[in-house]
């Protein structure tokens, strides 16, 4: 009786754990236009970023790790997204904490054709209301943040990327 018991609640986890990771393909408006945090970041070739270089387009800024499940689920469908979007919307994956070498292994399995910035030290996660990973901000053209979005979504969904397009 008490392993049957246990069954259950270990599957209710896992059932809530599969219901926060894959979320529902909404964008959470962010509380009023509010600018967001400037930075400057290494690419993992070694080229600087800084946010306030990709003014003009809607921005997408990922933060994410290797490690992370839900990122690792995540990531195809921003690379996805990225082939659809790449002309009218920049998009950034802030990798939190890794290394150069990390990336490049993860990269073999999953694909990422947009630049992927390198908070190793994260000073920059810190700065941003990020409440677990993946965190996602949407941010208009002039640099303010609109959108946020805590677990992985399907990036590449039409109806998600017309919202991101229409900043």
């Amino acid at each position: 009786m008490m392993r049957q018991v246990t069954i259950q609640w270990m599957l209710l986890l896992l059932l809530s754990w599969s219901a926060f990771a894959y979320s529902e393909q909404s964008l959470t408006p962010y509380k009023g236009a509010q600018p967001a945090p400037d930075f400057e970041l290494v690419d993992v070739d070694g080229d600087k970023h800084r946010l306030s270089d990709y003014r003009g387009k809607p921005l997408i800024i990922n933060f994410w790790a290797t490690w992370c499940p839900p990122c690792r689920e995540e990531m195809p469908s921003m690379n996805r997204a990225w082939s659809k979007v790449k002309d009218d919307v920049s998009m950034l994956a802030i990798n939190v904490g890794e290394d150069e070498d990390t990336i490049f292994i993860f990269s073999a399995d999953y694909p990422i054709d947009f630049p992927v910035l390198l908070d190793r030290s994260g000073d920059v996660i810190r700065e941003w209301p990020v409440k677990g990973l993946p965190t996602t901000f949407v941010l208009d053209r002039e640099g303010n943040i609109r959108y946020m979005a805590v677990g992985a979504r399907e990036w590449d969904d039409d109806a998600l990327l017309e919202i991101v397009k229409g900043l």
